[in-house]
């Protein structure tokens, strides 16, 4: 039996439905609602915030262009990806994989990681990272754009050197170090 199932926990009795909380339905390519974050070069499009989970998960789909994705850092959460369409290079505590469209790659808290796309067409993935929090990180640091498939925003070396103070400013309160590469 898995130590950190479900079923190892004692037994409760299920709490009542809540009725204050709802059914979220996101839809990325339509909802007009949906935040979409240019975030290095990237879009994210928070499909399920904390807010909508109760806290316990987030769920982001992610447009990566190619030679796009996040530099190396760390968090005190739990992180999914799965590849929805094409493949990206992932570098996890120092061991390149590659993820391919379908699979999942799960990053245990605490350990230093990084993605990439190293293909010459975009990268589509869904991210959960629970509990939820770093699309709040997200919002603060990126900028919003228009829908998921916006181009990001071009930035100049002023605007880039500003950015990565913004994001290493505010790092350590969604529990997250950004690493040297």
């Amino acid at each position: 039996m898995n130590k950190h199932a479900i079923t190892a926990q004692p037994i409760s009795r299920i709490p009542p439905d809540d009725p204050q909380r709802s059914l979220k339905l996101a839809r990325p390519n339509t909802d007009e609602s949906l935040p979409h974050i240019s975030l290095v070069g990237d879009t994210y499009t928070i499909l399920l915030s904390g807010n909508d989970t109760n806290g316990r998960y987030c769920l982001i789909d992610m447009l990566v262009p190619p030679g796009g994705g996040p530099g190396p850092h760390r968090h005190d959460f739990e992180e999914s990806f799965t590849v929805l369409e094409g493949e990206i290079e992932t570098i996890f505590r120092g061991k390149k994989s590659v993820v391919r469209s379908g699979e999942t790659v799960n990053v245990p808290a605490n350990a230093p990681h990084s993605f990439t796309n190293a293909s010459k067409q975009s990268v589509r993935l869904l991210c959960i990272c629970a509990p939820a929090g770093q699309e709040e990180f997200f919002a603060q640091v990126g900028i919003p754009v228009a829908n998921r498939t916006t181009p990001p925003p071009n930035f100049d070396e002023r605007a880039q050197a500003e950015f990565i103070k913004k994001a290493q400013e505010l790092a350590g309160k969604y529990r997250t170090e950004l690493l040297k590469p």
